[in-house]
Order: C-alpha cells, then sequence, then structure tokens
C-alpha cells in the first residue's frame, strides 16, 4: 500500500487515481519528456523565456513579492537578535573559554530559525503560485494560510537542514582545507537533491526525509535542463538588475555633479539600493514560481497555462 500524495489516504500500489480526492499521482508520459527531436533551449534563451511567463504571474498576484520581502527582514531580525544576544550575554568576550558544544548549539539554532523563515515564506509563495497555477485566485492570506498548515513539516524541515548544516560546518572545521573541499561537494549534492523540497512539503506534506528523497527523486526523473533553464532567470534578473542600477547611478551621479547637490547624491544612492533590492525581490519571486511550475511539470506532466508559451516540455529536454 502507498498513500496518496494530496489527500495521503491509503492506495494500492499499483493505482494511481485516488478514490478520495481523485488526484493521479500517474504524469503523463507523452508529455513529461520533450521529443527528441525538439530543438533545445539555450541556457539564456530558456530562462528569459521562463523569465517572461513567470513575470505574467508575478503581474496577476504582485502581493508575491511581500513573501521575499518579509523574508528577508526575518532573516536580517534573526541574525540581529543572535548577534545582539551573544553580544548582551558577553559570550563574545568569552569566545576563548566558550565550550566547543555551546558554540555548536548556538550555530545550530541560528541555522534553525534561519531555515524556517526562509522555508515558511518560500513555502507560502509556491502555495501561492500552484493555486493560481491549478485556476484560483491566490491573495496574501491564502500563502500564509499555506504555511501555517504546513508548520510542521517546515520546522521538521528547518531541524534536519540545521542539522545537515551545522554538520558540514564541523567537517569543515575539523579538517581544514580538505574538509572545505569535502563539505563544497557534499553542500553542492544536497542543494541539488533538495531542489524541490518546498513545492514537495507544500503539496505533499510529507516529512523531512521522506521530502529529501522525494526532491531527489523529482530531480533525478526529470532531471534534462530544469535547474539550468532556472539558474538562467537568475542570469536574466541580474543583468537587467546591473543594467537598471547602472543606469540610475550614472543618472544621478551626473545630475549630482551638475547641480553641486548633496542631496542629490544621497537620493541617487537610495535609488541605487532601492533597485538592487527590487531587483532581488523579483528575481526571488520569479524563482519560486518557476519551481512551482516544473515541480507541477515533473509530478503530473501537466504544463501550467500560464507557461503555455514558454515551452516549458524543453525544460526537461533530455541532456545530450
Amino acid at each position: 500500500m502507498k498513500r496518496c500524495p494530496k489527500c495521503r489516504s491509503l492506495m494500492p500500489e499499483d493505482v494511481h487515481l485516488c478514490i478520495r480526492c481523485g488526484f493521479d499521482s500517474k504524469p503523463a508520459a507523452s508529455s513529461l519528456i520533450a521529443p527528441s527531436n525538439a530543438p533545445k533551449l539555450g541556457r539564456l534563451r530558456g530562462g528569459w523565456l521562463l523569465m517572461r511567463e513567470s513575470c505574467k504571474v508575478l503581474m496577476l498576484d504582485k502581493e508575491l513579492l511581500l513573501f521575499p520581502l518579509l523574508s528577508g527582514i526575518a532573516s536580517l531580525f534573526v541574525l540581529a537578535s543572535f548577534v545582539g544576544g551573544v553580544w548582551a550575554s558577553g559570550l563574545a568576550e568569552q569566545e576563548a573559554s566558550l565550550g566547543e558544544t555551546t558554540a555548536w548549539l548556538i550555530l545550530f539554532a541560528y541555522y534553525f530559525a534561519n531555515y524556517f523563515v526562509i522555508v515558511a515564506f518560500n513555502s507560502a509563495l509556491v502555495g501561492c503560485a500552484m493555486i493560481r497555477f491549478r485556476g484560483g485566485d491566490p491573495t496574501f492570506a491564502d500563502g500564509l494560510r499555506v504555511a501555517r498548515e504546513r508548520m510542521p513539516q517546515i520546522v521538521a524541515w528547518a531541524l534536519l537542514a540545521a542539522t545537515i548544516g551545522t554538520l558540514l560546518r564541523i567537517i569543515e572545521e575539523r579538517v581544514g582545507f580538505v574538509g572545505k573541499i569535502v563539505t563544497a561537494v557534499l553542500g553542492a549534492a544536497w542543494t541539488i537533491a533538495t531542489y524541490f523540497v518546498v513545492p514537495v512539503l507544500v503539496v505533499e506534506k510529507l516529512g523531512p526525509v521522506d521530502a529529501a528523497k522525494r526532491s531527489a527523486a523529482v530531480v533525478k526523473k526529470a532531471w534534462g535542463e530544469s535547474i539550468v533553464s532556472n539558474a538562467g532567470i537568475g542570469l536574466v534578473v541580474s543583468l537587467l538588475t546591473m543594467g537598471a542600477t547602472i543606469v540610475v547611478a550614472v543618472g544621478f551621479g551626473v545630475l549630482a555633479l551638475k547641480t553641486g547637490s548633496f542631496v542629490v547624491a544621497i537620493i541617487g544612492a537610495l535609488a541605487v539600493i532601492g533597485v538592487i533590492v527590487l531587483g532581488t525581490l523579483i528575481g526571488s519571486a520569479l524563482s519560486s514560481i518557476v519551481l512551482s511550475a516544473l515541480y507541477l511539470y515533473a509530478t503530473e506532466g501537466k504544463v501550467p497555462q500560464a507557461f503555455a508559451n514558454a515551452g516549458l516540455q524543453h525544460a526537461f529536454a533530455p541532456k545530450g
């Protein structure tokens, strides 16, 4: 027996359609992999197409930008809290006498809090994207509701991720240069294997170990150009943000020199920071939207209507 990925009810191993909720766990074989004669998209081209279509989703649901914004603010708050706590308690001055176990426990606690914040807000964003892809009209409150309902899974995943992160740091510290290489390889493998873990937590509501295994299985089954295409989005957004930053910086710089105004220079600096922050928020939101679309396509063989013109099937074209 196995459990339905959607409602978790038991069903026979050879049955794909859940009697209880109607969820079909068998992907459409004809659409999961692109035809061998289909033209492959270049990294930049694929990233541009996916970004273009995900921008349309973001324009429909602009409130999605609030999730990476709140995530960034909360992460800064977590960092400030730990730094302030260590300083206020005097532990910073007692670093030499601070027990190794205590130091690692503090690091573990920081990792846990940081992972919890990031995964919680990412889950909210992915939840909204899934609602949009399934024909709904998500709101900010819907995203918060999704994250709240998945809180046990999010907490459990944050504990596992913090444990892995702490263990990698211990290896790096104890083994020196070789440890840095080992942790870099293991860290990269862990990142790739858990690429789809947030959509898995949101849609399938699995525990941390099962979520990691499920994510790795999806990556293995539908590797193709999925991660490369998503990385292409980051490249495109970075180039556009860099271009906008240069234009704003040069524009305000020339204006400040002509007017000799220090106020104009300050406004220009704030404008540059604003462009960088906005670009970061947009890039984060677009990556989560595309991640959700790729997950839906990989697990159910369905191309979301919003990505019908993006050639999403090429994202899973077999590597040549």
